[in-house]
């Protein structure tokens, strides 16, 4: 009698084997037809933080290079057109018509004052707004004006003329001013002159910045009676500074 062959029993319970390509025989269980759908995941290369700051940090420092770049190329050109120069000031004439103080330190003064403004150049016009006068004697305000706004015409030289004076002002009794009248010395004075000007070159036009003229070694006396007395302005100089103020500081 043959003898029946029959297949072997299928295992219980364990997955379907592996064909010999590495795909899984069938029937295939649920896990394996998950893994064979889901896509490899690859992780993809990832830009730093740091690398985006310095990027930007790059782009900002060229772009401020060229704009520094381009002013300097502008300003090289409108200086080689324009030749500008600041004005100058210098004081032509001062008479001390009063300068009394008195038993109670009370300090009355009056002086005529003109002082001279040049502007050489030969493209650009200034435009002056009132200008405060103070004069100064050992640290002591002796007197103040004011002269009116004014305007520099190319190649132009303008006489400012005013009265500063003071009425009643309180001197301390240890002023070297006090000791100076009580010698009969002549007092050295100090001249301050404060405004704003702007500036039109061509046809551009500046905004207005504040100047100071500050001029030194004038020396006055006190007059005897009613006779003013001439001040010896020979050796006074004039300088002009931009006052030009960064957050709380001026320079």
């Amino acid at each position: 009698m043959a003898e029946k062959i029959y297949p072997a029993a299928k295992p219980a319970g364990g997955p379907a084997p592996a064909a010999a390509n590495g795909n899984p025989t069938f029937p295939a269980t649920k896990a394996q037809l998950y893994n064979q759908s889901r896509p490899v995941y690859r992780p993809q290369p990832r830009r730093s933080r740091r690398s985006c700051c310095c990027s930007f940090c790059l782009w900002i420092t060229f772009t401020i290079v060229i704009l520094i770049v381009i002013a300097a190329v502008a300003g090289g050109v409108a200086y080689v057109i324009y030749r500008p120069h600041r004005p100058t000031f210098s004081v032509s004439a001062l008479h001390v018509s009063q300068f009394n103080l008195t038993s109670s330190n009370k300090l009355t003064t009056r002086f005529n004052f003109t002082v001279t403004a040049r502007n050489p150049n030969k493209k650009i016009v200034f435009y002056y707004d009132p200008v405060s006068v103070s004069f100064k004697s050992n640290d002591v305000d002796v007197g103040d004006g004011t002269i009116p706004a004014f305007t520099m015409a190319k190649k132009n030289t303008t006489a400012l003329r005013t009265v500063v004076s003071t009425t009643g002002k309180g001197v301390d009794d240890n002023s070297g001013l006090k000791s100076d009248l009580k010698n009969k010395k002549s007092l050295p004075l100090k001249i301050q002159l404060d405004t704003k000007v702007k500036a039109k070159i061509g046809s551009f036009k500046t905004k207005k910045l504040p100047i100071r003229v500050t001029c030194d070694g004038i020396k006055a006396a006190a007059p005897t009676g009613k006779t003013a007395t001439t001040a010896t302005t020979s050796d006074a100089k004039c300088k002009v500074d931009l006052r030009i103020k960064i957050w709380k500081w001026t320079i």
